[in-house]
């Protein structure tokens, strides 16, 4: 999990990047779940998720969030593993 600390240190540098920018560092989301008209959220898996075939769950994977603002800049970056 050495990886999982070192992202912690960098996430705020995200902060104020636009979706292409983020699209662009790390592909296209896993999930986009848009919340209303002025923000959204895009989802990267750490680890597998129940989307994934032959995946069998014991607890929720560990995902980094995303939040968009109406401008589509990230306001906020998240490392969890519980659902907004």
């Amino acid at each position: 999990m050495q990886d999982m600390e070192e992202f912690r240190t960098i996430k705020n540098q995200f902060l104020g990047i636009d979706n292409q920018a983020l699209i662009k560092t790390f592909g296209r989301p896993d999930r986009v779940e848009l919340v209303d008209k002025s923000q959204s959220f895009f989802f990267y898996f750490l680890e597998p998720s129940s989307d994934c075939t032959g995946i069998e769950q014991k607890k929720e994977p560990l995902r980094v969030l995303f939040r968009m603002n109406a401008l589509s800049k990230v306001s906020e970056v998240t490392i969890t593993d519980q659902n907004p």
